[in-house]
């Protein structure tokens, strides 16, 4: 549709056909759609390989991405450059506010040596979540219609982005005495947190704290969409055990009851009005149950991380879930969102292309993702430049999206997908 123009009228039936049956699948005077500004980053392997192939076949030759900042986050670009290009692909995504990112490499000793690195490279997962402020890790279900995967209905997922074991500090200590205390930022009397007797000669101590000023974002952001997708809010913790996890249960309830109890009886999602909590052992076995879906639930860092690999082997793979980091710009308010697939960057098809052997990379994930971060760029710009020609580009994009999300789930809906979808005949990754 973007593609009409007097120019191309002139054109015969064959001449069309030839032109949208050959790459790159446009008419000659095709005008192409700007895109708003957002943040690319690339990283390796096969999934690296598969987006390049996106781009230059189902991106290029239809918008326009000089806007668009690149930033490569593969070992060899972060260790030639002492990791300058995270830190600067940090900054350009508090700046701009929509990003994209392929699955990235944290190298292992071996990979250290095999690719030659000064030292070893941390996740930049870290980085980006202090970096954006990061809230939650939304992991929703993908569904595409006409095909049965796992749960017939959306599941969303909240998981607390920042605290917990991720950030934890350890060390290994030999028996003695073992106490944690707390100095506040004013200079008061310190707190003793925990004092306790090491008996055993072989010890690992563990030290985290669980931060809860932004659960309160977290809060909104969860009610807020599952009202949208008509789907019933669940808070998961092991607060009856781990009294710690007490706060982010009371902060979560209480948003609820003040913001959201009222819209939530009106929906008859929550009929009674009493906000719904699951220890996280109940919710274990209950996501295996849920099949029909219909459900969101939100829970601390570390059971959240466990119980979205749940939700995706429920769901058929990771490849059929969402992963998006939403942090928040502490200057405006306006929230920073981050778009990956859930996978990483699956190294055994990769071996299998540098062997020469066909492959079969499923592509949804990382282009559901890539479209969010697409949508995302345009909502940020006509919210910033309120403008028409800005709510003029976010129409033209966003039709160019929901056409793309159409025609990609179609191949699926057709038997014409990759082979974890349409078995041993389904189509290579080209």
């Amino acid at each position: 549709s973007h593609s009409s123009t007097v120019s191309n009228l002139q054109l015969s039936k064959d001449e069309i056909l030839r032109c949208l049956s050959t790459p790159p699948y446009v008419l000659p005077h095709h005008k192409k759609i700007s895109a708003p500004p957002m943040v690319y980053i690339s990283g390796e392997e096969m999934t690296h390989y598969t987006m390049n192939l996106i781009l230059d076949q189902w991106i290029r030759p239809h918008l326009d991405i000089s806007k668009w900042d690149f930033y490569d986050l593969s070992c060899k670009s972060r260790d030639a450059t002492g990791d300058k290009v995270l830190k600067d692909a940090v900054a350009a995504g508090k700046r701009i506010g929509s990003i994209f990112k392929e699955p990235t490499v944290t190298p292992s000793a071996a990979q250290v040596v095999s690719l030659g690195l000064k030292k070893p490279l941390s996740s930049p997962n870290g980085a980006m979540r202090r970096g954006w402020n990061g809230i939650t890790i939304s992991r929703d279900t993908i569904h595409i219609e006409g095909v049965k995967l796992g749960f017939e209905r959306p599941v969303l997922f909240e998981r607390h982005a920042v605290g917990g074991e991720y950030g934890a500090g350890w060390k290994s200590v030999g028996a003695g005495r073992l106490v944690t205390t707390f100095f506040p930022d004013d200079g008061s009397s310190p707190t003793f947190c925990d004092d306790r007797v090491l008996v055993d000669d072989e010890n690992v101590v563990v030290t985290y704290h669980n931060p809860l000023d932004n659960v309160k974002d977290l809060a909104h952001h969860f009610f807020q969409r599952c009202l949208a997708a008509h789907v019933v809010p669940y808070v998961v913790t092991k607060k009856t055990v781990f009294k710690w996890q007490e706060g982010f249960w009371t902060i979560m309830k209480a948003v609820f009851d003040a913001s959201y109890k009222q819209r939530f009886i009106d929906s008859g999602l929550v009929p009674d009005g009493n906000l719904k909590h699951l220890i996280s052992d109940a919710a274990t076995m209950q996501i295996i149950r849920w099949t029909k879906g219909g459900f969101g639930m939100a829970a601390h860092n570390y059971d959240g991380d466990m119980l979205t690999d749940e939700v995706a082997q429920v769901h058929r793979s990771p490849g059929f879930i969402t992963s998006n980091l939403i942090g928040k710009n502490l200057e405006d308010g306006s929230l920073i969102k981050e778009f990956e697939a859930s996978h990483g960057t699956v190294a055994d098809l990769w071996q299998t292309h540098l062997a020469g052997q066909p492959t079969s990379m499923n592509p949804l994930g990382m282009v559901e993702a890539l479209l969010g971060a697409m949508n995302h760029s345009a909502d940020l710009t006509e919210q910033k430049e309120k403008s028409a020609a800005a709510t003029e580009q976010r129409k033209e994009l966003l039709e160019f999206t929901s056409t793309l999300r159409t025609a990609l789930h179609n191949t699926f809906r057709y038997g014409q997908g990759t082979r974890d979808m349409a078995g041993p005949a389904g189509l290579t990754t080209e």
